[in-house]
């Protein structure tokens, strides 16, 4: 959707090599020759130590940008607790936070956009924590339907409901001594949220259609592409919830302000799928890898790893040639912002896919996801465009 306004992204370099600064593992361009660039101005490699904190403004180039992406170098990434690739400054701070709060037991509320890698993030927490060694306990509360969700959370007794013919155990015993993950928390239904907050504040629950109290010891890490804040305001979600969640908040940038990063994974990706598919490709050309910059991949790493796998299986020869989706929305300056389409127009897009997501606006299968867009962005139009509250 046009109307969209987007902060520039500048075009980064190649992947690279791995260092560690401050304890946390990023990457970097190997045999990189190429000087760094800072507000325009070069600088010798050599300037940016170990000790050096992010610049802002700062990134990687290639000396010859029709230099193709080679994928024959030797390059083994030292993956980051969770699988997780990236040096890029802004998700440098987001790897820091992780070191730091990872060894001590507060809860954590992940937020981002949909595919920047929430989960990933929550296992790295798990995989660095005193807990490592006890369960990780998943739960997508989007995925489950509201009537089951109390059951899979906190589980239920025999005969506590039709259909329950013996009693099971819910998530939160599973994740007893290890860690509990709430993946999509917006979405859980208000009637739960107290009963959640009693389990996280007191360590305690009862199972569906039990009366002895339990006590469990987990760790919580919470995941959300939605505006929590947003939410208490127009009454969607308890407050006191939300402050208990908001303990140590980690906010992870969309893949579209790491541009640093895109490289390194559509590397990491296209030699992954090779292998897996068993094909020989040996590079990337110029011209593809310039588009993947300029793409500003509105579904985050998670769009970008599918379009390579894709790739992948479809090329032939050497160099993989990548499709870019067409929906590409190039990404320009704030001060040059996109025109708005046509009222009407605009209206009947956000009309059908509101439709196609029988007027759902958040989730995975809401409007704003469909639209490749914050839930938060499609309600302001919603209103803007007089588009009824009911859909919210």
């Amino acid at each position: 959707m046009r109307w969209l306004e987007r902060s520039t992204v500048m075009a980064a370099s190649s992947i690279g090599h791995l260092r560690s600064t401050s304890g946390v593992t990023i990457a970097e361009e190997p045999n990189f020759a190429g000087p760094l660039v800072e507000n325009g101005q070069a600088l010798p490699f050599t300037e940016l130590n170990e000790n050096d904190s992010p610049r802002h403004g700062l990134q990687l180039v290639p000396n010859d940008r029709s230099e193709n992406l080679r994928l024959t170098e030797e390059f083994a990434p030292e993956q980051n607790a969770g699988g997780m690739i990236g040096g890029d400054p802004a998700f440098r701070e987001v790897l820091r936070n992780i070191h730091i709060v990872a060894p001590t037991d507060a809860t954590v509320l992940v937020q981002g956009e949909t595919g920047t890698g929430k989960e990933l993030v929550a296992q790295a927490i798990h995989d660095l924590s005193a807990r490592s060694k006890q369960p990780f306990v998943k739960v997508n509360c989007a995925a489950i339907p509201a009537t089951l969700l109390e059951s899979e959370l906190f589980g239920h007794e025999k005969g506590s409901f039709t259909g329950a013919f013996a009693q099971k155990l819910g998530r939160f015993e599973m994740a007893h001594k290890g860690t509990l993950f709430l993946d999509e928390l917006g979405e859980l239904p208000l009637e739960l949220q107290s009963k959640l907050l009693r389990a996280i504040q007191e360590q305690e629950l009862e199972r569906v259609g039990g009366t002895r109290t339990i006590h469990v010891d987990i760790r919580l890490v919470a995941a959300t592409n939605r505006n929590l804040k947003e939410m208490v305001d127009e009454r969607t979600f308890r407050s006191d919830l939300y402050y208990r969640l908001n303990v140590f908040p980690l906010t992870l940038p969309p893949l579209r302000e790491r541009p640093g990063d895109i490289l390194p994974l559509t590397r990491h990706f296209a030699r992954k799928y090779a292998k897996q598919f068993n094909r020989e490709i040996d590079e990337i050309p110029a011209a593809t890898r310039d588009a993947l910059l300029k793409y500003d991949w509105p579904g985050n790493i998670r769009e970008l790893q599918h379009v390579i796998e894709r790739s992948v299986i479809l090329n032939c020869g050497r160099v993989l040639h990548v499709t870019i989706p067409e929906n590409t929305r190039t990404v320009v300056p704030q001060a040059h912002a996109a025109v708005p389409l046509d009222e009407a127009a605009e209206r009947e897009e956000v009309l059908r896919a509101l439709t196609e997501s029988h007027g759902k606006v958040g989730g995975s299968r809401g409007a704003a996801a469909r639209l490749g867009v914050p839930r938060t962005t499609l309600q302001s139009r919603m209103r803007k465009l007089n588009i009824r509250r009911e859909y919210c």
